[in-house]
Order: C-alpha cells, then structure tokens, then sequence
C-alpha cells in the first residue's frame, strides 16, 4: 500500500494506542453511575499503562476512531471477584483521631501506608471499638456496563 492508501485507513485502538475517549462505568444490575466522562472533558489514556483495568482495555481493542459502543461485562472480565481478603478490620484506635468524627458507613476513606502510598477503602462496619474497611475496587463482584465513544487515537 502507498502511504496515501495507509492514510485513508481508520485508526484502530491497539494494544499500545494513545488515545482520547468518552467513558462511562455503571452498575448493570441498578444503572447506578460510577464515573462518566460524558458531558465533561475526555479522557485521555495511554493503553497497557494500568490506567484503565485490562478486561475493560480489551473491550477497546480494534475500535476505530469515533466509535460508540457499549459492553456488558461479568465481574470476571471486569474487576473481578470480591476478595474476602480485602475485607480488614481496624482498631479505631489504630485510626488519626481527626478521622474518627467523619467516619460513616460506605463512606470512602483515604490510607497513607508507611511507604508513602495512598490506598481507599469503604468504610462497610463500624463498632465503638473497630471498623471494618473493604479495600475491594466498587465494582467488584458487580456486572458493569461500559460505554465508549473514541474520540481520537494518537
């Protein structure tokens, strides 16, 4: 093919793709919405970077530029399973006592751990002496549809 041939090709997302899209991860059980970037500025990933979760990375592979599609995942392919391990509970004591008036159930706390990370889990329990925190990613466990519209692919 000659290069003006290869131009009037679509673009296709690939496994390695910069790219620039609308996305919108909800619940398919409720519709509940989890994050959206319609009606907002796009997002802007770099494929196989960890920025977006791999099954949902997949679902993008071979898309052209300016496609609108929606996949219904099962956690599986998805985020995954609930892990019971991800589930912790903590001494209120073990907490910064400036976190313990603000505690609520399903509220999202943030961590700091010794190393510098900052890590989120939800606040599932709480007790006078302990709360049980679940480090599970939201949408774990849960069927999710997603929905894309790409934008550009660089």
């Amino acid at each position: 093919m000659s290069p003006d041939t290869d131009a009037a090709l679509p673009r296709t997302v690939r496994s390695d793709s910069f790219l620039t899209l609308h996305y919108q991860l909800a619940r398919q059980e409720t519709g509940e919405i989890f994050v959206s970037t319609f009606g907002f500025s796009p997002a802007t990933l770099q494929m196989g970077s960890g920025q977006l979760a791999e099954g949902l990375e997949r679902c993008l592979l071979g898309l052209a530029e300016g496609a609108k599609e929606s996949f219904t995942l099962p956690p599986e392919a998805a985020f995954g399973a609930v892990n019971p391990r991800l589930l912790e509970w903590v001494a209120l004591s073990a907490l910064p006592a400036e976190l313990l008036p603000t505690l609520r159930e399903n509220a999202l706390v943030e961590f700091t751990a010794p190393e510098g990370q900052k890590f989120s889990g939800f606040l599932r329990e709480r007790s006078d002496t302990r709360a049980l925190f679940d480090f599970n990613h939201p949408l774990a466990g849960r069927r999710v549809r997603f929905e894309v519209e790409i934008v550009a692919i660089l």
